[in-house]
């Protein structure tokens, strides 16, 4: 398993997988990572829904009107959030930890925004959310059939130090 450094560094968006199914145990600890992410005064806004069935994958990009790719995920996530004070922030921390528990795992994963796009509530009612819940994010998880090379800016491009 990679270390949380190593998976910062090879972390990519994944949108194509294989068929292979991921084991329900290692789905657990991947959401139990989403679940100790930072939050404001220990709030913890989030529920999560795991979607596995191939019928709830493939609603999600009818829902959405794009993002194809899910249908042929292993699973998705979906990160929602009861109403907060810092509930998105609280839930993009939580989806960042998944996207990285995800790559740890050797998985591909990619996030897909949810708050504020107009289909959030049409997700979240589709699979039967309570109305006080609002959809934050959905990540896509699977084995990885590309892998795809991003270039990021150079750190001395964007840190700067004592003023900018």
């Amino acid at each position: 398993m990679k270390t949380a450094i190593e998976a910062m560094h090879s972390r990519r968006s994944i949108r194509t997988y294989t068929s292979q199914p991921v084991d329900r145990t290692i789905i657990e600890e991947i959401v139990d990572c989403a679940r100790l992410a930072p939050t404001a005064m220990n709030d913890q806004p989030w529920e999560f829904v795991v979607l596995t069935d191939k019928s709830s994958l493939a609603r999600i990009p009818q829902l959405l009107g794009h993002a194809e790719f899910i249908a042929n995920a292993a699973f998705c996530v979906l990160v929602l959030a009861r109403q907060s004070a810092c509930a998105v922030e609280d839930c993009c921390a939580a989806t960042e930890n998944l996207l990285l528990a995800a790559e740890a795992h050797g998985l591909g994963a990619c996030w897909v925004a949810g708050a504020p796009q107009p289909y959030a509530p049409a997700v979240a009612k589709a699979f039967s959310a309570p109305a006080d819940l609002a959809l934050i994010s959905i990540v896509s998880v699977g084995h990885p059939a590309e892998s795809p090379s991003i270039e990021k800016r150079p750190l001395d491009d964007l840190l700067h130090w004592e003023h900018f």
